[in-house]
């Protein structure tokens, strides 16, 4: 498989809008992240003032995502994606207008990324049920791979201009982002409209609210990989001390924040390249668990680094760990799921990531605050490490998977 094989996907009209969106969104969260990691810690100096910005959107997330995701298997797909997104803006328009007045206070940015939690928790079922319907089935797993590497081009970028950009002021960044979601909003308009597909199979049982819950509890191949994902970010998980390291440890400022948060990005997305090149046919459970065993490694490294240098390779070498399982995770749940219950499956799925995600950040401010940052980088690398091991004896299934299709 080349790489111009990946892009002629784009002669796919809605795909096209589709990898648009999904591309600026997540450049503008990313220069976000970027500049309200930096501004909350420079405002607080508190490790647990980080860990609250991952709980702030996670538990308006976590308690809403399963009613997103039966949301997005009974209402147009679009209509979701163009509400929630113009939430989005209008709260990042929030946030600047806070910034510009000079409050000092930490509450408003909480809230308004509570907002954010909120929306996600519908947006982000959608969109990722939204993929299989806009191009072939045969080629969807060549999406996936091309939706990561857009993700972690994006992830790249971002990073570094929010870094770039914050040196102007943090609300030239939130501007900046607030102006990319109205230019998403507009692409995203013309995407078409897109209901669940009920096949008879599922008939019977596609309104209950809890059928993607059976559905992944009764396959313990989905349920396996997510839950991999779920514990092994939650514990390995150094993005939320970043702004520490870059500030207190390594002393290289908002721009060195900007490059920590790029590095990752870097890896995975050369990975992604190389998985569009040569995706995983065989072996592709060993390649996970292998993939989050690297992310275990490096986190290890990364932790005890005094070095920009090696902090920066060790972050890279973590993403494209990261991403392993990423692709492995994205092909076996959504072709395994019906489109009937695919937004319930993708909320579940949504769930354990923004668990291991912003959840994961909340654990790391905790942690930070009772060992400090680096012993704390260093424990959630164990901890991953021992998932890692755990996970390989409770899920056979996965153990000797081999071919995801």
């Amino acid at each position: 498989m080349q790489l111009p094989a990946a892009l002629t996907l784009f002669r796919h009209r809605q795909y096209a809008r589709y990898a648009l969106c999904r591309f600026s969104a997540a450049l503008a969260w990313q220069m976000f992240a970027v500049a309200v990691g930096w501004q909350v810690y420079a405002l607080t100096k508190d490790p647990l003032a980080l860990g609250f910005v991952g709980l702030a959107e996670f538990v308006p997330f976590v308690c809403l995502v399963l009613v997103g995701g039966y949301v997005a298997d009974h209402v147009d797909r679009r209509t979701i994606l163009l509400t929630t997104w113009s939430a989005d803006m209008l709260g990042l328009s929030a946030v600047c207008l806070v910034t510009l007045a000079h409050v000092r206070a930490v509450w408003p940015i909480y809230m308004v990324i509570s907002v954010f939690g909120t929306t996600r928790s519908f947006w982000q079922p959608s969109l990722q049920a939204l993929v299989p319907n806009l191009v072939p089935l045969e080629e969807f797993p060549l999406a996936v791979s091309l939706n990561s590497m857009l993700f972690q081009t994006a992830a790249i970028m971002g990073p570094a201009l929010g870094g770039l950009l914050f040196l102007l002021g943090p609300e030239v960044v939130f501007g900046a982002c607030a102006g990319l979601f109205l230019l998403i909003i507009i692409v995203g308009a013309g995407l078409p409209p897109q209901r669940a597909i009920r096949g008879p199979q599922v008939e019977s049982t596609d309104r209950r609210f809890l059928d993607g819950i059976r559905y992944v509890l009764h396959h313990r191949a989905v349920l396996g990989v997510i839950s991999l994902d779920l514990f092994a970010v939650l514990f390995g998980g150094a993005t939320a001390l970043l702004p520490i390291y870059a500030s207190d440890v390594l002393h290289i400022g908002p721009p060195g924040l900007g490059l920590l948060r790029t590095a990752p990005s870097v890896g995975a997305a050369v990975t992604a390249v190389a998985l569009t090149l040569r995706p995983v046919n065989r072996h592709a459970g060993a390649v996970m668990f292998g993939g989050v065993g690297l992310f275990g490694v490096c986190t290890l490294i990364f932790g005890i680094s005094r070095s920009f240098a090696l902090s920066l390779a060790a972050l890279c070498v973590l993403g494209a760990g990261d991403m392993l399982s990423i692709y492995i995770r994205g092909i076996l749940v959504q072709l395994r799921t019906p489109d009937a219950i695919r937004g319930r499956v993708s909320a579940i799925s949504s769930m354990f990531i923004g668990a291991s995600n912003e959840l994961g950040e909340f654990e790391s401010g905790l942690t930070a605050r009772w060992f400090g940052a680096v012993r704390a980088v260093m424990l959630g690398g164990a901890l991953t490490l021992g998932v890692v091991a755990g996970w390989v004896g409770l899920f056979p299934e996965l153990r000797k998977l081999d071919r995801l299709r």
